[in-house]
């Protein structure tokens, strides 16, 4: 057996470099995408109506009309719902078509945004 003492032996050992974990999504559910966009893991809702009051500032009441089929009778019965939507330049009119989606409370009643007027009233 010879005695001789290899170079790498002497060398100081260095612990190996801990990957860095990857961050846990924010609180919000909003998720980073590869392409840098970024994507909800739950998607906002987004629903149609008619204008149907613009008597408030920066507020129009939407009206969405939804197709639903009765359980008991399997006839399509038609359910209106009262949407409050936030319009930041008062651009809707009475009798717009209009498309909103769901945003964060900004009032007592108001939980949606104005995205665009699809069809002007005439």
């Amino acid at each position: 057996m010879s005695d001789a003492v290899t170079p790498e032996a002497d060398a100081p050992v260095e612990p190996p470099e801990a990957e860095p974990t990857p961050a846990a999504p924010a609180a919000t559910g909003v998720a980073e995408a590869s392409d840098g966009q970024d994507v909800r893991e739950n998607p906002r809702k987004v629903r149609e109506g008619v204008v149907i009051s613009i008597a408030m500032d920066k507020t129009a009441v939407v009206e969405s009309v939804d197709r639903v089929r009765h359980r008991r009778y399997a006839k399509t019965v038609q359910r209106s719902t009262k949407l409050f939507a936030h319009d930041e330049a008062n651009d809707a009119k009475l009798g717009d078509r209009v498309r909103i989606q769901e945003t964060r409370p900004l009032s007592k009643k108001k939980r949606w945004r104005l995205v665009e007027i699809i069809e002007r009233a005439r």
